[in-house]
């Protein structure tokens, strides 16, 4: 009974899958979604595109910090949404005269962001301002991590940071490290209890999967809007499935 209820959860799971990227795959030619029009307003990213935009312009610059997830653990997503909006902010950053600074705190995820930097300033066509040493593992311990991270943060030359990745409580003293100098700080994680420290702390906490609908508000592609309007398909069938179990076990229970 149990191998048949896992079998059963399995193909269920596929399927589950296989909808999903059908769905996608359907939207994005179909429909491009926006976001001023498809995606909720969230004032964070409203924020943290307007600080962006700024940097060029005041000389500033912009550090994205990724966290400490294992590029082959489930918490390596969050990360991984991180990459996706470092690459969207370098192409809008490339001609300025500070750019971007990525931080990270395993040397797998500061391989791909020196590689993520790479790739957005060739596609900017301003391969020649890219240097390797704007993506740094400033430490591979959590509060090691941190502390080499505030000294970044603490720059007075940085106008914005947005941390997205996974951490642990120590992302309380990064946070921290920009509050001197009123630095705009945008902060997301996976992790329960860095949310809450983040929550406190920074400026703009970003709260659940509104971590995960970065790529989309920020615009770093079309599929990132596509999976944000397939999740909310989803949920909307998952709510009717439920109501409807319920009216069904009810009806049922009064026939």
């Amino acid at each position: 009974m149990t191998a048949y209820l896992t079998g059963a959860a399995g193909i269920l799971g596929l399927l589950f899958v296989v909808l999903f990227g059908l769905l996608m795959v359907v939207l994005r030619v179909v429909k491009q979604p926006q976001p001023g029009r498809d995606l909720r307003p969230l004032r964070a990213f409203s924020r943290l595109r307007r600080a962006v935009n700024l940097t060029v312009e005041s000389g500033q610059r912009l550090h994205i910090s990724l966290g400490r997830g294992e590029i082959t653990h489930p918490k390596a997503a969050v990360a991984f949404v991180g990459l996706s909006t470092l690459e969207r902010f370098v192409e809008i950053t490339a001609v300025s005269d500070r750019p971007a600074v990525a931080s990270a705190g395993t040397g797998p995820l500061g391989i791909l962001a020196r590689s993520t930097l790479h790739a957005a300033y060739k596609a900017a066509d301003q391969e020649r301002r890219y240097r390797a040493t704007n993506a740094r593992v400033t430490g591979l311990t959590p509060f090691a991590y941190a502390v080499g991270t505030m000294f970044i943060t603490e720059d007075d030359a940085v106008a914005a940071n947005f941390l997205v990745g996974s951490f642990g409580p120590e992302v309380a003293l990064i946070a921290d490290g920009s509050s001197g100098h009123d630095a705009l700080t945008v902060a997301g994680t996976d992790n329960i209890a860095a949310q809450a420290v983040l929550y406190a702390s920074a400026d703009e906490p970003l709260i659940g999967e509104e971590v995960y609908a970065a790529g989309a508000y920020v615009g770093s592609g079309g599929l990132h809007g596509t999976s944000v309007v397939v999740q909310d398909i989803f949920r909307w069938f998952l709510i009717a499935a439920m109501v409807g179990g319920a009216l069904f076990k009810l009806l049922g229970g009064a026939l």
